[in-house]
């Protein structure tokens, strides 16, 4: 197949800026992370093949390595598992929170894609992650922000009982996320009473975001830094309360 000239290619772009313009970027965001074969094939992939290397050198790992991984399909049937089995509890099942999840992440594309593209971000920015599969069953702040995706779902669904319920059971993941926080994206709620937190933001372990501010794209709120106002992108703020 030969590659489309760079001229052709911006013939085609709608104007910068545009309601277009976004949802273009969107469906190429989704066709890069493999959106319409079936979303983090790739990643997927490495995954398991992470998982059966890791289960072979360490057979004490072998059964839960078979069950979160190597029995499952799909990365959001594993997700979905695993996050049930974090998060369960006497009075909210572990099965009753899978099925929550797989329904969510099956049925919508943009979750499956902010997975996968927070398991990239994860390898390829946090020198602590040593694999994708290590950040998919261990890594804190990753499996907090897939359950608070879901948490937030919920809330623009109307079933906010169902969201509060959730976000409690996060916290043993020693995060706490309002449902109502938007995390990586320009969608606009009533109010302004929740954080709003652009693309590509970086948190530091202890940080805290009170109230309705903006944290720019591409932003970094240091370690144990307790943020009061906005925070422009690309930019460093640190300290309790925040400055840049």
């Amino acid at each position: 197949m030969d590659a489309m000239p760079v001229e052709e290619f911006r013939d085609m772009c709608p104007p910068p800026g545009s309601e277009e313009a976004w949802v273009w970027v969107q469906v190429w965001v989704w066709v890069w992370v493999g959106v319409g074969v079936g979303v983090g094939v790739g990643v997927w992939a490495q995954i398991k093949a992470e998982a059966r290397s890791n289960a072979d050198a360490e057979p004490a790992l072998a059964s839960y390595l078979y069950s979160t991984i190597l029995a499952h399909s799909s990365l959001e049937r594993s997700l979905s598992f695993h996050l049930g089995n974090m998060l369960g509890s006497a009075t909210l099942p572990s099965m009753l929170l899978h099925d929550l999840f797989l329904d969510i992440f099956s049925t919508d594309d943009a979750l499956r894609a902010a997975t996968v593209a927070d398991l990239r971000a994860s390898r390829s920015r946090d020198p602590a992650c040593i694999s994708f599969s290590h950040c998919l069953l261990s890594h804190k702040g990753f499996l907090a922000c897939q359950a608070h995706r879901v948490a937030h779902k919920l809330w623009t669904q109307s079933r906010r009982p169902l969201a509060l319920a959730l976000q409690s059971r996060v916290s043993v993941f020693a995060v706490d996320i309002h449902p109502a926080a938007i995390m990586g994206g320009t969608e606009k709620i009533g109010g302004d009473r929740h954080p709003k937190i652009g693309d590509g933001v970086l948190f530091g372990a202890g940080a805290t975001i009170l109230g309705g501010v903006k944290i720019g794209e591409g932003a970094t709120i240091e370690p144990g830094s307790v943020v009061l106002f906005d925070v422009p992108p690309r930019t460093t703020a640190v300290g309790n309360p925040a400055i840049q």
